[in-house]
C-alpha cells in the first residue's frame, strides 16, 4: 500500500535479495516480487535475478499504476474528512493518546476532521519519515523508471480510489481496533519498520509474515478486506494472465506474498506451480 510509506532519508547502501517467486506454463512466465513501497537510500535490490526479471520482462504490473500513483494524494484529500469533526482525545484511551501526540508533535495531521482509517494512514507515514525511508529509493519506483526508460508497458492492479476506498468501507469498529492498536504501539512502530526492512532484506518471509500479521490479526475484517480478499483477485488476474503468452514481473507488497493466505499459496492450492526463484 503506497501511502503507508513515504519519506526522505540518507544511509549506508545494503545489498537486499527480496523474495521472488515464478508462476508459469508452457509459453507464461510471471515472477512475483514482494516489494517494499519505501526504503533507506542505498539499498540495492536490483540486482542479479531481479535485473535479469527486469530486462527480460515485456511489460511491469503494479498495484497502482504510475498514472494512478499520481491521482493517490488527491483521492486520499477526497475520502479522509469525516462528515463531523471528533475530538483525537474522544477515539483514543491515554496511553493511546499519549503515543498519539508524541508522534504527531511538530506536524499538522489535522486529525480531529479525519476518519480513523485516514488518521491510521498519516501515522504510517510519520513512522515512515522518522525510520528515514524514501519511497524514490522504494521498488516501484525503481522498476518504473527502469521500464519507462526501455519504452515498456506499466500497468495496475487496482486504481486509487479502488485501494483507499478499502479502508473508507471498513466498518467504524474494525477503524477504531486498527486506530487504538497503531497509536497504542507507536513506542515500538520504529523497531517493527526497522524488523520489516531487514526481513524483506533478507529474503526472510516467515519474518515478514510475522510481522505484517501482527499488524492486521487484531482486526479480521480488515485482514480480509484489506490482505486476503485483494489476494485472491490477483491471483485470478495471474489465472487469466497465464492464458496469454509472454514474461511479467509482477511486483507488490511483499506482505501479500507471504503467509497461508497470500498470492503463492492460493496458486498453489489451486494446482499451479509455483517456484521461489530468489
Amino acid at each position: 500500500m503506497p501511502l503507508l510509506l513515504a519519506a526522505c532519508g540518507a544511509k549506508a547502501e545494503v545489498e537486499a535479495r527480496p523474495a521472488m517467486w515464478l508462476v508459469e506454463d508452457a509459453d507464461t512466465h510471471i515472477y512475483m516480487l514482494g516489494t517494499m513501497h519505501a526504503l533507506p537510500a542505498g539499498t540495492d535490490w536490483n540486482r542479479g535475478k531481479i535485473a535479469e526479471v527486469a530486462k527480460s520482462a515485456d511489460e511491469l504490473m503494479l498495484e497502482l499504476s504510475p498514472q494512478q500513483l499520481a491521482q493517490a494524494g488527491m483521492v486520499f484529500q477526497s475520502l479522509a474528512p469525516r462528515d463531523k469533526p471528533l475530538a483525537m482525545d474522544a477515539r483514543l484511551p491515554a496511553k493511546a493518546l499519549a503515543n498519539y501526540r508524541k508522534l504527531e508533535a511538530g506536524t499538522d495531521f489535522g486529525g480531529d476532521k479525519l476518519d480513523d482509517w485516514a488518521v491510521l494512514v498519516l501515522m504510517g507515514q510519520r513512522v515512515a519519515e522518522q525510520a528515514e525511508l524514501s519511497s524514490a529509493a522504494g521498488v516501484e519506483s525503481g522498476l518504473t523508471a527502469s521500464f519507462r526508460a526501455a519504452g515498456k508497458p506499466i500497468a495496475g492492479l487496482e486504481s486509487a480510489k479502488a485501494q483507499l476506498t478499502l479502508f473508507e468501507t471498513l466498518d467504524p469498529a474494525t477503524q477504531r481496533t486498527l486506530l487504538v492498536q497503531a497509536a497504542e504501539n507507536a513506542d515500538n512502530a520504529l523497531k517493527d519498520v526497522s524488523a520489516m526492512a531487514a526481513a524483506w532484506t533478507r529474503g526472510d518471509t516467515q519474518a515478514l509474515a510475522k510481522v505484517v500479521n501482527e499488524d492486521v490479526d487484531a482486526a479480521p475484517a480488515a485482514r480480509k478486506a484489506i490482505i486476503t480478499d485483494r489476494n485472491r483477485r490477483w491471483s485470478g488476474w495471474v489465472k487469466t494472465r497465464l492464458e496469454r503468452p509472454g514474461t511479467v514481473l509482477m511486483a507488490v507488497g511483499a506482505g501479500h506474498l507471504v503467509g497461508t493466505d497470500s498470492v503463492p499459496a492460493m496458486l498453489s492450492a489451486d494446482g499451479y506451480r509455483v517456484t521461489r526463484v530468489q
